[in-house]
């Protein structure tokens, strides 16, 4: 299937938990739970709906919508009504009333002598909604539903809170294992599309990686053929999965909304974001940036240094999100009048100053996984450098911490033209570079896409290098 490209590990995983399911040690209860956390629109539930259609065991799949809670509870009857538990019918003859009564109803007709599989999905609309539902959710774990061979998958897009909720002092601590799903890497959305490796970075940048958009991109064409299709089709996944996501983060806050549009149009700092978000009062702009720092959405990062710095900026961490921020969001109304073309001209136009700046979190990434290699040590941080002015920009140092490090280990630049290589006047700015922040010959590094003419580096990569990390 098209949208599980890349998915074995995380399927594989899945039955593991299933075929593990039974009495362990000195721990009589046979269930197991598993806390799935990913960004909205990466898969998740897809996964989870592949994984129950192929175990073949019986299984009920509720999926919350932020309903009332009693709404919510007889969404969730409905859900066992239709399953395929053999003691389903149970729920029509008694309607619980309560949560704590609807749980300790399916604990009941879970099967006793074969494993089933229990999945509640977008747990954070219950936790919000449901007075206590984590503590009537830990009782029911603890006294029925772990008694029974059945695999429990809660699944939540609000990365913040279901990280929380499998954290210590919270009532389902160390009751669940945990997942998180992201996105399709690079080399996955390569050999899905049909890419080479510098095409599959482009594609990374504006999919992000998310199945459902990369679905749409036919195998073999190129970014641009892709870009001029589903910028005529004003419903296409490209242009409407961004404001769905947005939507359910952000449904009672228009100040995050025009923050994260701030920082989508390319705004760094903290001082240029509230001006662009129409000069709102610093109390505003700190409460924001922190919600959408805490929803993962946004990454506030301090140069890596061995001297302290205040100099944070701010960044959309999601790649499509940013593309949307910046080319699609403002200009839906002309996309909805179907002049995709005109959009398509303004994406042309600013790509390759968009993608020089967009791609550089993900080459950073790709030499995490990479390292260590040859004379290049392995990383415990990998960021970059900055100064206020911007008179010095280091775009890869890696270092033994972060962001004051004790001792840096490597400095890097990424020079990402299709047909300018790294030449030795690029050498010379990252060696005055390295002058200006340290006085150690510290290695330097140089990535490039379209390839290498300077010499005396301590080590070069490309694009087919930088998708081997991923593979």
């Amino acid at each position: 299937m098209v949208a599980f490209v890349g998915r074995e590990r995380q399927l594989a995983a899945l039955n593991a938990l299933l075929a593990d399911i039974g009495p362990r040690g000195n721990d009589p209860s046979p269930g197991q739970c598993l806390l799935i956390r990913g960004r909205r629109r990466i898969g998740k539930s897809s996964l989870v709906e592949a994984f129950v259609d192929r175990a073949g065991v019986p299984a009920v799949f509720f999926t919350a919508a932020g309903a009332s809670t009693d709404i919510e509870l007889e969404a969730f009857s409905e859900a066992v009504r239709s399953s395929t538990l053999p003691e389903r019918a149970v729920f029509d003859d008694a309607a619980p009333g309560n949560w704590s009564a609807a749980l300790r109803q399916l604990a009941g007709v879970l099967p006793d002598d074969r494993p089933s599989v229990v999945v509640i999905d977008e747990v954070p609309y219950l936790v919000d909604r449901v007075d206590a539902f984590e503590g009537i959710l830990q009782r029911s774990w603890d006294r029925e539903l772990s008694r029974k061979p059945v695999l429990l998958v809660l699944i939540g897009s609000d990365l913040s809170m279901m990280e929380a909720l499998g954290s210590y002092g919270r009532p389902f601590h160390q009751r669940g294992r945990e997942m998180v799903l992201g996105p399709l890497n690079p080399a996955e959305v390569g050999e899905m599309l049909g890419l080479d490796p510098a095409e599959a970075f482009d594609a990374a940048l504006v999919t992000g990686g998310l199945p459902l958009i990369c679905a749409g991109w036919r195998p073999g064409t190129d970014l641009w053929q892709f870009l001029t299709t589903e910028l005529a089709n004003p419903v296409s996944p490209l242009l409407v999965s961004a404001e769905r996501s947005l939507a359910a983060e952000f449904p009672d806050s228009a100040m995050g909304r025009t923050v994260l549009s701030a920082i989508g149009s390319g705004e760094r700092t903290f001082t240029n974001i509230g001006r662009a978000a129409g000069g709102i009062s610093h109390s505003t702009l700190t409460r924001a940036t922190q919600v959408l720092v805490d929803k993962r959405i946004v990454a506030a990062e301090l140069p890596i240094s061995t001297a302290p710095s205040k100099e944070r900026r701010y960044r959309v961490t999601d790649p499509y999100l940013r593309f949307w921020l910046t080319f699609v969001g403002p200009y839906l109304a002309e996309i909805e009048r179907l002049r995709g073309d005109l959009t398509l001209q303004r994406v042309k136009a600013g790509w390759t100053t968009w993608r020089g700046r967009a791609v550089e979190p993900l080459i950073r990434e790709s030499l995490a996984r990479l390292l260590p290699d040859g004379d290049l040590p392995a990383a415990p941080a990998i960021g970059s450098y900055w100064t206020r002015s911007n008179s010095i920009e280091i775009d890869i140092v890696g270092a033994d911490r972060e962001p004051v490090a004790k001792r840096l280990l490597f400095l890097g630049s990424i020079k990402w033209l299709e047909n300018s290589a790294f030449d030795d006047h690029d050498l010379l700015a990252l060696q005055r570079h390295r002058t200006a922040v340290t006085d150690d010959p510290v290695p330097l590094v140089a990535v490039s896409r379209g390839g290498m003419s300077a010499t005396g580096l301590s080590a070069t990569y490309g694009p087919a290098e930088l998708l081997q990390a991923w593979q």
